[in-house]
């Protein structure tokens, strides 16, 4: 059967509490492999709260449908502090993206808590500049950013990523809001590893099955290359159908 955009696939799936520094509880989900240890882990970091940004916002939930099956990665998603979701409310307000260095730091120390292995960060638009102020921890090993606004983040971040040596792509949608593919590959040379792909026909919120698509694919082929390309099609049983999961 073809995946599609209402596919959920088999995973060990629970509910976690990040525990921040400043004593904050935080709403999330653990995404695990079914029958087998992952070969790696994302770190989802959201869009923007106030903008219905939250741990459910498309591309993250289908990531967490798919990849545990399709390319044994782990996927831990959570709303930051004061978001809400299906999943329940986390404490705290909205930071402004300062704040939220403490949700970040208590999702990488989740990782390392748990032993999940190889974290990489993905950022989504907000989640971006999250993970570019606050993620070049040295337990992760590198971070997957779309559609970067790069409202936040500032030269300084970059430089820190830079020193890091750490892998950083950067996905832009060619008709994004904010922050186009030429003006990308500009705002970045500070971080200078960073590889800037330009998304053509995609816009900023990635809606359309193939840019679902082709955003998993581009994170596979970085964190498990072994599984890249994902398969479109899918012979084993089915989870409930994502409209049930809402």
């Amino acid at each position: 059967m073809e995946i599609r955009a209402t596919t959920v696939l088999p995973a060990v799936r629970r509910p976690v509490t990040l525990h921040t520094a400043d004593g904050l509880e935080l709403v999330g989900e653990l995404a695990l492999p079914e029958g087998r240890d992952p070969k790696a882990t994302l770190v989802c970091l959201h869009p923007l709260p106030t903008a219905e940004g939250m741990m459910d916002s498309h591309v993250l939930r289908k990531a967490s449908f798919r990849l545990p099956a399709l390319a044994d990665i782990a996927v831990l998603r959570f709303n930051t502090r004061g978001t809400s979701s299906r999943h329940g409310t986390s404490q705290g307000e909205f930071g402004e993206g300062e704040t939220e260095k403490h949700d970040v730091l208590a999702a990488i120390e989740f990782t390392e808590f748990e032993g999940l292995p190889e974290p990489w960060l993905l950022g989504w638009s907000f989640g971006t500049e999250l993970a570019l102020k606050w993620g070049a921890d040295p337990q992760i090993k590198g971070a997957i950013l779309l559609s970067p606004p790069l409202h936040r983040a500032d030269e300084a971040d970059m430089a820190a990523w830079a020193e890091t040596g750490k892998t950083v792509v950067a996905l832009v949608p060619e008709h994004d809001d904010y922050l186009r593919p030429d003006e990308a590959r500009e705002r970045f040379e500070p971080l200078s590893q960073c590889e800037v792909i330009g998304v053509e026909g995609a816009k900023h919120l990635w809606v359309g099955e193939p840019y679902v698509r082709r955003v998993l694919d581009e994170i596979v082929r970085r964190v498990n290359p072994e599984a890249h390309p994902l398969p479109v099609e899918w012979d084993g049983p089915y989870e409930k159908d994502v409209q049930t999961l809402r």
